[in-house]
């Protein structure tokens, strides 16, 4: 069965397998200890500490080791924020920032603090010159991702950190989906990472911050991790994560080529063959292994239902999947199509035969969904004398919104309006893109008794 979900674990890479187990053996003691177990202990965990600060181009005594990325991401921003508390209690970040970065921006400013979003544009990539705009005197700290997690697009980290370095604010990088592939560029400051992202266990995170940042960890005080990461270190699993990095390092250049291309050919194939969709983020500054698109007039959960049927393991941004009901934050800051929305993400190794078998089953499984949701599969039909139409879809989720709308604005002459009265989340991201992507105007959000009202123009 083709997993096709690396960007949210990647499987444990064959040589991860290997040092966990061996470490296993070699490992279990205390590595603080003098006896002769705590001194290999230490053995090991210096060698991985050597090994994690090479690719992640840093010295050894500037990284640390933590129980995951999201708790790197979260100690780190919590201790630059502290560190810098003098000059200030602003942040600044990307508005396509992982969830850790946003859930502590918003914990930040619940305590007090205060935080700008950095728009993107639909590539979703920030521009360098917006980024510094958000810098302010009182800016303690920046984020920006490497690279996104759902879309792939890389950020111009390097721009965005000399900027940051100009204006002196330190650059926090979450690297979680690009360090697998080369370090990350740039004059940064502080950069965390997650193991289960390139191949090793899951359960380690990095966190390396560059001598000379005002730096000041949060919570009790702890021995272990210079401070920064308290507990017991999970020696086995750091040994692991250690070895799978430099491992998958090896193999990224030829990898890269291969991958890159089988991500060209799904991104080619799938606007050829699937009518109605958005393939988004940069088609050139990309992650290779990375390409998420969306459908219109497709239900999300069961588009990925359906291919699981069918033996490809994918994931998605789109509300119809989530919980919560709300478009993916990525997408919706993106301004792009959020409904039937499909992210590929191709581990090492994925063979060429199964990327050729998912674009033989995917426009067969859009169209039977299709089906079901009774969704326009014809031209609209010739327009009536009617100046306007009003679509009541209040209660009803994504993508039925803008089915109803498809299946009327040919009903309405050119130049007359469709108004959708929708109170799911999701149709303020996705009547936008479909009014972009059809080459119709989309007039804007009115109030209404419920939900909102959202006024389409025909303009062909």
């Amino acid at each position: 069965m083709p997993y096709f979900d690396a960007a949210s674990a990647a499987p444990l890479h064959p040589v991860a397998r290997q040092a966990l187990l061996a470490a296993l053996d070699e490992g279990w003691a205390d590595p603080a200890r003098l006896y002769r177990e705590g001194r290999r202990a230490r053995l090991l965990l210096d060698a991985a500490r050597e090994a994690a600060a090479d690719a992640v181009g840093c010295r050894p005594d500037e990284l640390v080791f933590t129980s995951s990325g999201t708790t790197a991401v979260h100690a780190g921003i919590a201790g630059a924020l502290s560190g810098r508390r003098r000059v200030g209690r602003h942040l600044a970040l990307s508005a396509v920032e992982h969830s850790s970065v946003l859930h502590t921006a918003a914990a930040h400013e619940a305590a007090g603090g205060s935080f700008t979003e950095v728009p993107v544009g639909r590539s979703g990539a920030v521009d360098p010159a917006a980024y510094a705009g958000a810098l302010r005197p009182d800016t303690a700290l920046a984020c920006l991702q490497s690279a996104n997690h759902e879309v792939g697009t890389e950020q111009p980290v390097a721009e965005v950190a000399a900027l940051c370095a100009e204006a002196g604010v330190p650059l926090l990088v979450d690297a979680a989906q690009s360090l697998g592939w080369g370090p990350v560029a740039g004059r940064w400051s502080l950069l965390t990472a997650s193991a289960h992202k390139w191949g090793g266990p899951a359960g380690v995170g990095l966190l390396a911050v560059r001598k000379g940042v005002r730096f000041a960890p949060q919570g009790p005080a702890g021995e272990r991790e210079s401070g920064r990461a308290p507990g017991f270190e999970n020696l086995p699993a750091i040994v692991a994560a250690a070895a799978s990095l430099r491992a998958v390092r090896d193999e990224a250049a030829a990898e890269a080529v291969r991958l890159r291309a089988l991500v060209g050919r799904i991104r080619s194939v799938v606007a050829e063959r699937v009518g109605d969709v958005e393939v988004v983020g940069d088609p050139e500054r990309r992650l290779p292994h990375l390409v998420t698109f969306s459908c219109l007039y497709v239900d999300g959960e069961t588009l990925l239902h359906e291919l699981d049927r069918h033996g490809f393991s994918v994931s998605s941004g789109s509300s119809c999947t989530s919980s919560t009901l709300e478009p993916s934050h990525v997408l919706k800051a993106m301004g792009v199509l959020s409904e039937g929305n499909v992210r590929v993400s191709l581990p090492l190794g994925t063979a060429e035969a199964d990327v050729d078998r998912f674009l033989e089953v995917l426009p067969g499984v859009v169209a039977e969904v299709r089906e079901r949701l009774g969704a326009p599969v014809s031209t609209p039909p010739s327009p009536s004398p009617a100046a306007f139409l009003v679509v009541d879809a209040l209660g009803r989720r994504c993508p039925i919104p803008v089915i109803e709308l498809a299946k009327v604005i040919g009903e309405v002459p050119v130049g007359a309006t469709v108004t959708v009265l929708a109170d799911d989340e999701a149709a303020r991201l996705d009547i936008p893109a479909w009014c972009e992507m059809r080459e119709q105007e989309y007039v804007g959000e009115e109030p209404a008794d419920r939900g909102s009202a959202y006024v389409v123009r025909r303009l062909s």
